[in-house]
């Protein structure tokens, strides 16, 4: 089954490594440490946050979390995230 892809708009830094991956051109590190130093930087979490919301939400998204088989705070941070990134949309659009 294929997905069709959106057509995005690159950069013309993107669009080289695009190019470079098309043609078979990149080559992968040899050290999984590389990629496991990058995954933790990237995802480092190094600030607290307090935040108010309502009880009723709060339950929601504990219960969500439940489901998913993930603590309610990872899916806070993954929310907030998506958000962050452009990634979450709003059903709206």
């Amino acid at each position: 089954m294929t997905k069709k892809i959106k057509s995005m708009k690159l950069d013309d830094y993107e669009n080289e490594i695009l190019e470079a991956y098309e043609n078979g051109n990149l080559k992968p590190s040899d050290s999984k440490t590389n990629y496991q130093k990058i995954a933790y930087n990237t995802m480092k979490k190094n600030k607290k946050i307090n935040i108010r919301i309502s009880e009723n939400d709060l339950s929601a998204i504990q219960r969500r979390a439940a489901r998913e088989g993930i603590p309610y705070q990872t899916l806070i941070g993954s929310i907030l995230h998506k958000y962050a990134s452009g990634l979450l949309k709003d059903i709206a659009e």
